[in-house]
């Protein structure tokens, strides 16, 4: 399951601050029933365009990761939680939107797993011809 977050508003200063985007990192992970493999990893970006900064990071999760990228100038910030398995969304998205007191969430949930990564009754795989994506047999 692949759960996408664009979200608007909220709290600027904990967009802001790389210490509060860890202990997020840090906690969401246990709160969804996932399993930390590795400390969260997070840093501050500041590149040519002045309101584009902000703070990304990810954490690794057993079953796959978390990441974050915020931007505080455009009171913006896109989330990602990726798993192999499958996990309460709505708890996951609850718990985004009161940390960041955001104002307007849009979000996408994509099956995505453990239970997708073989060909079913056998069929090979092949490269299909858009953008180099597998699917089965022409």
């Amino acid at each position: 399951m692949h759960l996408l977050i664009d979200g608007f508003g909220g709290d600027l200063e904990m967009m802001k601050d790389e210490a509060a985007v860890c202990r997020f990192l840090d906690n969401l992970p246990d709160s969804i029933g996932m399993n930390k493999i590795i400390s969260p990893v997070v840093t501050t970006y500041n590149g040519p365009v002045p309101e584009d900064w902000g703070v990304s990071g990810f954490v690794m999760i057993a079953e796959s990761h978390i990441s974050i990228h915020t931007f505080p100038e455009r009171a913006y910030v896109n989330i990602d939680v990726f798993s192999c398995k499958d996990f309460d969304y709505r708890e996951a998205l609850d718990r985004i939107m009161e940390t960041f007191s955001l104002e307007q969430v849009k979000h996408w949930v994509i099956g995505r797993g453990l239970d997708f990564t073989r060909p079913t009754n056998g069929a090979p795989v092949t490269r299909g011809r858009a953008r180099g994506v597998l699917t089965g047999a022409r």
